[in-house]
């Protein structure tokens, strides 16, 4: 894996995994469509080499009225089939403007499914405008403020979570922005838990 950081945007190149492919088909629909989505929690450490299995992948999208919405889907749905439901106004209706997150897998499958969501909260809306750039092999990627990652790691606290917290704080501790870093452990009460695994 060969991992740069030019300006502000991230570079990665690797081996590609059945993962990484699937989100890349999933994320090219979304980024023909000029929808704004951001990658979230687990699968980013996954993308930066840790190696730990994930059956899906989470991600927060712009709010889509239900025009944008029905045109997503009729497009997602020649490759992709909602697990909720099958049918675009329910989904719409009762799950995704509900605040339930709808999962999107390859047809015929279960496993992996992405889960899409809106912004719910304020630090939502916050990490889908402050959203990383990121080129996997070339191709477009969009990730959280890695510091938002790894403060949310330790704030969630299961010993796999505090794990992919370390590993991400390894691989890009040099890049990091350590003044938004303390502020995101100042916010989530993790600061206790950051001096205890990195200082």
């Amino acid at each position: 894996m060969k991992l740069t950081f030019s300006n502000d945007t991230i570079v990665l190149d690797k081996d590609l995994n059945a993962l990484d492919r699937f989100v890349l088909k999933f994320t090219a629909i979304l980024e023909q469509r000029q929808i704004r989505f951001v990658l979230i929690s687990g699968y980013v450490v996954i993308l930066f080499g840790r190696n730990r299995t994930s059956e899906d992948v989470d991600m927060f999208v712009e709010h889509l009225d239900f025009k944008q919405f029905k045109d997503l889907w009729n497009t997602l749905t020649d490759e992709f089939e909602c697990i909720n439901t099958p049918n675009v106004d329910d989904a719409y209706t009762e799950y995704i403007t509900k605040g339930i997150s709808l999962r999107f897998s390859k047809k015929g499958t279960f496993i992996p499914n992405i889960e899409f969501k809106f912004p719910k909260v304020e630090l939502d809306s916050w990490t889908l405008a402050e959203r990383k750039p990121l080129l996997l092999n070339g191709k477009q990627l969009f990730i959280s403020p890695l510091e938002l990652q790894i403060s949310y790691k330790l704030y969630l606290g299961s010993e796999k979570d505090i794990e992919d917290a370390k590993y991400l704080y390894d691989v890009t501790k040099e890049h990091l922005d350590v003044e938004l870093l303390n502020e995101f452990n100042t916010k989530l009460k993790t600061t206790k838990l950051f001096r205890k695994y990195f200082l």
